[in-house]
């Protein structure tokens, strides 16, 4: 956000999330993809569909933490976490146990546009001066930083593929309402077709 002349607030534009998400993922297609609830869920989908892809259909805060275990338990796999502003604050706590945990393989994407997009775009704190960057750096995670541009997604996908340590990307995105594209919501189904991928039984 930012003051107008006559002190009013008013929107800083980013970049348009559903593109952002569908580059980034297609420069990265062996990456195993967690998406938080809501919009991040519906652009990972538009994206492509992906045995590796797993929704969160709800569990807000969850997808931090989910992207945590998959990442310990799959060292040589690249994780990617895509979440909002709002799941992420929700889960704020998550990001001091991966800082204290460190694995080299995980990154965290948040699609910031500065409000809560599934509950009527209230802003959130994210859009009310909140620093995500600065707080990931805080915990812990060095390796904290803004993307502002589409073509930023080169250097967050970068990151993805050489799993050199936790990476923390806060992409400024546009609160345009986009049509949904919806998933499975069958989440026994999501889980063992994801664990399927990984060679695992689903039971």
């Amino acid at each position: 956000m930012s003051k107008t002349s006559t002190g009013e607030t008013k929107a800083v534009r980013g970049v348009g999330r559903r593109e952002f998400v569908s580059k980034l993922l297609s420069r990265v297609p062996e990456a195993l993809v967690v998406s938080g609830l809501g919009s991040p869920t519906y652009d990972v989908f538009a994206a492509g569909d992906r045995e590796t892809n797993y929704y969160l259909w709800g569990a807000m805060g969850g997808a931090a933490p989910l992207g945590l275990g998959l990442a310990l338990a799959q060292p040589d796999r690249s994780v990617v976490v895509v979440t909002g502003d709002g799941e992420q604050l929700m889960g704020i706590g998550s990001l001091g146990t991966i800082a204290v945990k460190q694995p080299r393989n995980l990154t965290i994407v948040v699609l910031d546009n500065g409000h809560y997009g599934e509950t009527g775009m209230q802003r959130s704190h994210a859009g009310l001066g909140s620093d995500l960057v600065a707080v990931a750096r805080g915990f812990g995670i060095a390796d904290a930083f803004a993307v502002d541009t589409l073509a930023g997604h080169e250097e967050v996908a970068r990151r993805i593929a050489a799993r050199d340590g936790v990476a923390f990307a806060r992409i400024l995105v546009n609160a345009d309402e986009v049509p949904r594209a919806l998933p499975p919501r069958d989440g026994p189904f999501i889980k063992n077709r994801f664990r399927s991928a990984l060679g695992l039984s689903p039971f």
